[in-house]
């Protein structure tokens, strides 16, 4: 026990917490509008090719495209309080994979929609860039 211990410390990153993790996700964001949906099976693409964020842990900025496919059942997303909502994220401090499924979260509640995909595809810092993908259904297997 004492061992598989030291092999957790060893491994678990330093310098982020718990708060780092869940930074951002208490945050109430402005309600999204809807409009009555006409037509069925199709889908609706949507991208903010000037997405931005701050990192919680070092305050820097992080840049990307923000993509959400989705197929509508009854109702629509309102384009400029699509933007309203998204620019909430300009100024707050969360990791880009809680980006991806809070927006898939609050998409899906606003819309109840057949299926939804929500894509945050961030430029590189240090080299590294990220690509997070949250999709609904939400199922624990990859496709």
């Amino acid at each position: 026990m004492g061992e598989n211990r030291e092999m957790d410390e060893k491994t678990h990153t330093t310098g982020y917490t718990d708060d780092h993790a869940k930074a951002g996700l208490d945050t109430k964001f402005p309600e999204i509008e809807t409009w009555r949906n006409q037509f069925r099976a199709y889908e609706i693409l949507i991208d903010d090719p000037e997405f931005t964020s701050v990192c919680p842990k070092t305050g820097l900025p992080d840049f990307g495209v923000l993509t959400i496919r989705y197929m509508p059942r009854e109702k629509c997303l309102e384009l400029k309080s699509l933007k309203e909502y998204l620019f909430t994220y300009r100024n707050l401090g969360i990791f880009q994979e809680n980006i991806a499924n809070q927006v898939l979260d609050d998409v899906v509640k606003a819309t109840d929609p057949v299926w939804c995909e929500i894509k945050g595809d961030f430029r590189p810092r240090g080299g590294i860039s990220t690509v997070v993908t949250a999709r609904y259904p939400r199922t624990e297997e990859r496709s």
